[in-house]
């Protein structure tokens, strides 16, 4: 049986990172490192997202001269409501993952 779109891991560790505050704008960057995704895997996923109108993007201009703009991203309405959707099935059949990775070092 072929799985629904938008239940791989990889994106439902995308939509359990951007729900922690589903309203916040997000870097590519910072996602990454949350959720442990490479740009590889995690960039097509949000272009998807973005395609399907569950994600906004937008352009953030640098407050230092000569770097570029970052592109940024937050869940839609009906992302946020896929996401929420998706992850309780995920929770139902016992295949949630965390949504990241343990922290580096040592730390309090």
């Amino acid at each position: 049986m072929p799985r629904k779109p938008h239940t791989s891991s990889q994106t439902l560790l995308l939509f359990t990172a951007l729900l922690a505050d589903p309203a916040r704008w997000r870097y590519g960057y910072d996602l990454s490192r949350q959720t442990g995704l490479a740009s590889g895997t995690m960039y097509p996923i949000l272009m998807r997202l973005s395609a399907q109108g569950l994600l906004e993007t937008a352009w953030e201009p640098s407050d230092e001269p000569g770097r570029p703009p970052r592109h940024t991203y937050r869940l839609t309405g009906d992302g946020a409501a896929l996401a929420r959707e998706r992850l309780a099935a995920a929770a139902a059949r016992g295949t949630a993952r965390p949504a990241t990775r343990p922290a580096l070092g040592g730390g309090v």
